[in-house]
């Protein structure tokens, strides 16, 4: 699952990651912030399972803390794919084998469909989308789902492919077949962040039977 943080949490992880391990002082200097502000971020890091505290006790001196990277930190700093998407996806588009190019198409699509969808399992409209909401949510997506209308729409708050999407839309129809294979239901890209939008939102076209399974 990705998380939400920002570049002082990156300085200070990569900092763990150079030097080992810091202290509340250390961290204070690198930062410039005081011992205060820097306590909150270590105890929020924590609570993220990024970072852990150790107790160092020196041949003199009193004990002290440091803190330190855990795997799931390590982890966090290489968990950064979107350059080396962008350059896969550019390689698969410039494919001269049309039909290669539309099969590993489809395998992407079926290999995200499942993962989004194993927890798909609603008969009605309604619990599939929030099934689905849940599912993206747990990966880091921001996502909602506006129940107001008599059908419900999926909105995405930013868009997971930012980088893909500003060099090829493609990438929206992908995403907008996965959904569909998810849900059961036909969907149309009404608008998205691609094209300045404030998010993306997928509403439906083709109502199925209220019963109607999902694709397997």
């Amino acid at each position: 699952m990705a998380l939400a943080l920002d570049d002082s949490d990156q300085i200070v992880l990569q900092w763990l990651q150079q030097h080992r391990q810091a202290t509340i002082p250390e961290l204070c200097d690198t930062l410039s912030v005081t011992a205060t502000a820097i306590r909150q971020r270590l105890n929020r890091l924590q609570d993220l399972g990024l970072i852990d505290r150790e107790t160092i006790r020196a041949s003199r001196g009193r004990p002290h803390h440091a803190y330190v990277l855990t795997d799931a930190g390590r982890q966090q700093l290489g968990d950064n794919y979107a350059e080396l998407a962008l350059l896969l996806w550019q390689e698969v588009q410039q494919l001269e084998d049309s039909a290669l190019r539309s099969r590993l198409f489809r395998q992407v699509e079926q290999r995200m469909a499942q993962r989004y969808g194993a927890t798909v399992q609603g008969k009605t409209l309604d619990q599939r989308f929030e099934q689905l909401r849940n599912s993206l949510t747990e990966r880091g997506f921001r996502v909602e789902i506006d129940t107001t209308q008599e059908l419900p729409i999926l909105r995405e708050m930013h868009c997971p492919y930012h980088k893909l999407a500003a060099s090829d839309a493609e990438i929206c129809q992908v995403e907008q077949r996965v959904f569909e294979q998810v849900l059961g239901v036909k969907l149309t890209l009404k608008q998205s962040c691609r094209e300045g939008h404030g998010c993306c939102e997928f509403q439906i076209t083709d109502q199925p039977a209220e019963h109607q399974e999902v694709p397997a």
